[in-house]
């Protein structure tokens, strides 16, 4: 199971920890990952999601999941969030 945020794509970053005495040793900073369910209105469903809490915020800040899958670059997406916006896309066509 991979750390990586499903709607951003965002994933651990290396570095170093470094000592008051200036030893540096690797070190691995991890996204602050949830596993959450969003709603679709289009959909009338949840989706159970492994999302970073940046990304939530976000994802309220555009109005929505949907909102935030319509305008998000599919580069960026998992497959799994990559259905769901086909499927919201497909959703709203026929509306």
């Amino acid at each position: 199971m991979s750390r990586r945020c499903e709607l951003t794509g965002k994933g651990p970053m290396t570095g170093n920890n470094v000592s008051h005495a200036n030893n540096k040793t690797r070190r691995r900073f991890l996204p602050n990952l949830t596993e959450t369910a969003l709603m679709s209105e289009t959909l009338g469903r949840t989706f159970r999601m492994k999302v970073s809490t940046s990304a939530l915020r976000t994802v309220d800040h555009r109005g929505g999941l949907d909102a935030f899958l319509l305008k998000a670059k599919d580069a960026d997406l998992s497959a799994n969030a990559l259905k769901i916006k086909k499927e919201i896309a497909k959703a709203q066509a026929a509306a």
